[in-house]
């Protein structure tokens, strides 16, 4: 019997889309049909809370990758309102594969739960937003999955006590992650997975994993350490304009991760017997011949 949980891989949209809700879609489909993963998940943003005044009127620091003339305008230009939301929602239903959103502030954590996705996500940069976060486990019933980029091991035990005295720590996925774009290996920390399993397995639904590294090997190491939820960002085509694109997979790269990762699952097992039946016809053909 596989002591590991069953794999889950998430294709994390987030803004890879362009601000265009056919690309949307297209992003959905081809992760549900070409790349057999289990969620996609986007990100929303209510920008003039999120950001400061100064922060929405200068200029995007990388301008090749801005939408518009200022910051602000190019988190606008990429932002999909709650309908659209809902609009992406009702067409991962359609296909069969399940809908989440980061949420990066409190009127954007109220909006996406009015859609009842089955989990929200917390990105790392709001794991500290208190209110949103005691607003969400007051508020919404579904899993609430957060990362722990640049966060303190003190921090992280802060948010699950926090999650405890809400009752709500057995919603909780924990996922290891390095906030960079892209990681280079030495900084991915892997074994961070460890310190969270042994420390709150008991305690939250579970771990996860979310990269921001190049290629897919690391994956398959985050889930045979027993990070069994796999977030990758995934776009169509990694020299589109944008700054999440070069960290993430394209439709091929993340279709090996989802094969990858589920044949690693059904090799994660001892063996039921010492001879196993595809062994014993070798046994039987190969075993003691004479020379």
């Amino acid at each position: 019997m596989n002591v590991y949980k069953k794999p889950y891989i998430i294709a994390e949209i987030g803004c890879n889309h362009k601000g265009d809700i056919e690309i949307a879609k297209e992003l959905i489909k081809v992760a549900k049909i070409f790349c057999n993963v289990d969620a996609v998940k986007f990100q929303k943003r209510n920008n003039k809370e999120l950001l400061t005044e100064e922060q929405y009127n200068q200029p995007h620091p990388n301008p090749v990758n801005s939408y518009g003339d200022t910051y602000g305008a190019h988190r606008e230009y990429l932002e999909f309102d709650k309908n659209q939301h809902q609009d992406l929602k009702s067409y991962c239903e359609d296909i069969g594969i399940t809908y989440s959103t980061s949420v990066w502030d409190l009127t954007s954590a109220k909006e996406i739960a009015s859609l009842n996705p089955d989990f929200i996500k917390i990105p790392s940069a709001c794991n500290n937003n208190i209110a949103m976060l005691e607003w969400l486990c007051k508020n919404y019933h579904g899993e609430l999955h957060i990362s722990t980029g640049m966060t303190t091991k003190g921090e992280i035990e802060a948010l699950v006590s926090f999650f405890k005295k809400h009752k709500r720590n057995k919603d909780l996925i924990l996922y290891n992650c390095t906030s960079g774009y892209p990681v280079p290996f030495e900084d991915v920390c892997l074994l961070d997975i460890n310190l969270l399993l042994n420390k709150y397995k008991d305690d939250v639904k579970s771990i996860g994993f979310s990269g921001h590294h190049l290629g897919i090997a690391v994956d398959v190491a985050a889930y045979t350490l027993g990070a069994n939820i796999i977030e990758r960002h995934y776009t169509i085509d990694r020299t589109w304009k944008g700054t999440d694109h070069a960290a993430s997979l394209e439709p091929m790269g993340l279709r090996k991760l989802s094969r990858d990762v589920n044949a690693v699952y059904k090799a994660l097992q001892f063996k039921s017997q010492d001879i196993l039946p595809i062994e014993q016809v070798q046994r039987d053909k190969l075993k003691n011949q004479k020379v």
